[in-house]
C-alpha cells in the first residue's frame, strides 16, 4: 500500500495509532545505525534511505531521475515491511541476518527478496535492525548495486 504523502512526517501521520508507532520505532532505529551518506527521503510511496544523486550522479537504473534506493519500511495491510535490497544482493548478509534472527525467535524470518514481513511487533528485532544497518556503507552498497545490477 504506497502512500501519496509527500514527506515523511505526513507518511507518519496518516498512520493508526499502532502501526506509526512501530514504524517511529523502526525509523528512529534505523537513522541511528544507518551509515552517514544515506539519505532519508519517501521513496516509492514509504519511508526509504537512499544513496542522493550528490554522492551517485548515474541514479537508479531503471530511472535515472530517481536517487539509487537502499531500504524503506512501510506499512502494509496485513504486516510491516523493511526492504533491504542489500539482503537481497548479498547472500552472505542475508544468511547472516536469517541466522541472528533465528537464534532470536527460534524460527526463520518470513522474508522474500528484498522484503522482511513483521505480523507482530514483538517479532520486530529492532536492535538485529540497527546492526544490519551498520553492515553496509553508501560506497559499499554502490560498488554492490553495480556489480549485480547496473548493466555496462
Amino acid at each position: 500500500m504506497q502512500s501519496k504523502a509527500t514527506t515523511v512526517e505526513q507518511y507518519i501521520q496518516e498512520l493508526p495509532a499502532d502501526r506509526k508507532k512501530i514504524i517511529q520505532n523502526l525509523r528512529k532505529e534505523i537513522n541511528r545505525n544507518i551509515p552517514k551518506g544515506f539519505k532519508e527521503e519517501m521513496s516509492y510511496g514509504f519511508i526509504g534511505w537512499v544513496i542522493p544523486h550528490s554522492l551517485y550522479p548515474q541514479g537508479y537504473h531503471c530511472n535515472p531521475k530517481l536517487p539509487l534506493p537502499f531500504v524503506n519500511i512501510a506499512s502494509q495491510k496485513n504486516f510491516i515491511a523493511l526492504y533491504h535490497m542489500g539482503i537481497y544482493a548479498d547472500p552472505k548478509l542475508m544468511d547472516w541476518f536469517t541466522e541472528a534472527y533465528t537464534r532470536q525467535f527460534s524460527k526463520k524470518p518470513d522474508m522474500g527478496k528484498s522484503c522482511i514481513r513483521f505480523k507482530k511487533e514483538e517479532e520486530i528485532p529492532y536492535k538485529l535492525i540497527g546492526e544490519l544497518m551498520k553492515k553496509i556503507t553508501p560506497k559499499g552498497w554502490i560498488e554492490t548495486y553495480e556489480k549485480q545490477y547496473k548493466k555496462v
